[in-house]
């Protein structure tokens, strides 16, 4: 459940949204449920309790814009909208690496930053990293 609730939280930060507990509180409380920072501490956590409240869980889904059955269901299935919104962000933090590594780089001479380049290229497009 912490690592659905929290790609959820990422993908919403990938669109610009930044999203705090005072918004998902207020969003579950208009659906007539009451939700503590304690409680979703736990649950993004991953400490404490498995969540098995169906109503707290499909007005989370409603929040997050996906379907409920992603956090009802014991599934690894990550939803299209969110996938992509996760490829985007991944490209938007390696972009902000490469750009630190440039300003550091920046005396370094032009055929080893073109050498750099190819390296992380390669390393994101390879299958076996997590990157």
């Amino acid at each position: 459940m912490a690592r659905k609730l929290n790609l959820l939280m990422d993908a919403l930060e990938a669109e610009g949204r930044k999203v705090t507990f005072a918004d998902i509180q207020k969003a579950v409380a208009a659906d007539g449920i009451q939700l503590h920072r304690s409680r979703w501490g736990y649950m993004t956590s991953g400490t404490g309790h498995n969540t098995t409240d169906d109503r707290l869980l499909v007005s989370l889904a409603k929040f997050f814009g996906v379907n409920p059955r992603y956090l009802i269901m014991d599934t690894d299935e990550v939803p299209e909208r969110v996938e992509a919104q996760m490829d985007l962000l991944h490209t938007m933090r390696m972009n902000k690496v490469r750009n630190f590594a440039a300003r550091q780089l920046a005396d370094v001479d032009p055929e080893t930053l073109r050498r750099i380049t190819e390296i992380l290229a390669a390393r994101k497009n390879d299958p076996r990293t997590d990157d």
